[in-house]
């Protein structure tokens, strides 16, 4: 039987921890071997939209810049930002994933414009997608009073394809897509204040019922067993408490198991 180094290790934190009780586990990636991108992809209505406002698109803290096309006349063909996946939430019983959390986002600008806008900005960063809930959180950072909103209920989520359990992230690359992002009356209100919409800048937002799609990419971590030299900028590292360590000796154990199966 050929074994699987991360599903050993993998097995035996969720089965040390789910011998006590049934948990929501959150964890971050570093913590888990795992590395992984999410992007968000404009609709066709959004770039409409932005077109309307002349609304300019820039990548916020550590996403990367995005990806622009346009035509000779200026206006949008596709938009995408990718920014790193930083989170992960799972059932340690079922091992359901449950949500997936990112770092880092887009900043729209738009320009005084006559019956558009007054003027405005808006930030949408750190997202975190529950798959339980079918909403998409965000921080939000607005122009016009808005200020900063945390964990704001962005959008509600029409479908979920691809992998929706924690296992399939370590057979990666495991895909998770969340299709038919559509404005909660809360991101409706933020995104109309921030921007400084005016009646054509708020039709046009209304107009808006699909904002796209939101594909998180994540795989096991190379090496497995010990961290790259450079750990990304927002990892914090956990203060292990004793049942850490009882955990991480049953790691090791699987580990030894593993390698006398393979050896036999």
């Amino acid at each position: 039987m050929k074994w699987n180094i991360p599903h050993v290790l993998a097995a035996a934190l969720l089965t040390a921890a789910g011998a006590s009780q049934a948990a929501t586990v959150t964890a971050q990636t570093w913590d888990l071997y795992i590395r992984g991108t999410a992007t968000l992809s404009f609709s066709a209505d959004l770039l409409s939209a932005l077109d309307t406002g002349k609304v300019s698109v820039a990548g916020y803290g550590y996403a990367d810049p995005p990806i622009v096309q346009q035509d000779t006349d200026g206006f949008y063909n596709a938009v995408s930002v990718t920014a790193p996946v930083s989170t992960l939430t799972y059932d340690n019983v079922s091992t359901a994933l449950l949500g997936i959390g990112t770092v880092g986002g887009v900043t729209l600008t738009a320009p005084v414009r006559k019956s558009v806008s007054s003027g405005g900005q808006l930030t949408v960063t750190d997202l975190n997608a529950d798959l339980s809930t079918r909403t998409i959180y965000a921080d939000i950072i607005g122009a016009n009073g808005v200020g900063t909103l945390s964990h704001l209920a962005l959008w509600h989520v029409a479908s979920i394809t691809g992998s929706t359990n924690f296992y399939g992230t370590y057979g990666g690359p495991a895909i998770t897509t969340f299709s038919g992002l559509s404005l909660t009356s809360e991101g409706l209100d933020a995104f109309t204040q921030s921007l400084g919409l005016l009646t054509l800048g708020q039709s046009a937002l209304m107009g808006v019922t699909n904002f796209g799609t939101l594909t998180a990419y994540v795989n096991t971590e190379p090496p497995l067993l010990s961290h790259p030299p450079l750990t990304p900028p927002w990892y914090v590292s956990p203060t292990p408490e004793p049942s850490t360590y009882a955990l991480m000796g049953l790691g090791l154990i699987g580990v030894a198991v593993a390698k006398r199966r393979r050896a036999a």
